[in-house]
């Protein structure tokens, strides 16, 4: 079995999700993750819809300059900032640049924890040492 994996992206079978781009690329079999993910970006001049939701997300700006809004207050955001959202919040990102804005958006909660606890303790993972082959 391959410990190592990359799930590679698609800019060709991205679709619209809460008015984004998007790609979904977590949930991902190999990866036992307590978070789900997914690839976002966002042409120049257009805004996600704004947009809460139970689960607690983290944003990863990778590519562009956008402003993020939550519950009002509005944020310069741009390729190398992280930002965090409590759950119930209200947000949308409007891209203020002249290219695409590119981020990754990781999401969780305490149900996916939940689960992920449980195929771990069935399946834990296999330590450094059990690896090694001679």
């Amino acid at each position: 079995m391959t410990r190592f994996e990359i799930r590679g992206l698609d800019r060709d079978k991205l679709e619209v999700a809460y008015g984004v781009a998007s790609q979904r690329l977590l949930p991902w079999e190999l990866l036992n993750a307590p978070f789900e993910g997914a690839f976002c970006k966002l042409g120049p001049g257009e805004a996600s819809d704004a947009h809460s939701h139970h689960e607690y997300e983290l944003f990863i700006a990778m590519k562009g300059r956008a402003v993020l809004d939550e519950d009002g207050d509005e944020r310069d955001f741009v390729a190398g900032d992280l930002a965090h959202h409590m759950p119930g919040t209200h947000h949308y990102v409007r891209n203020v640049g002249e290219g695409d804005f590119e981020w990754y958006a990781i999401w969780w909660d305490t149900d996916m924890s939940d689960r992920f606890r449980a195929r771990h303790a069935q399946n834990p993972p296999v330590s450094e040492s059990d690896s090694v082959q001679s």
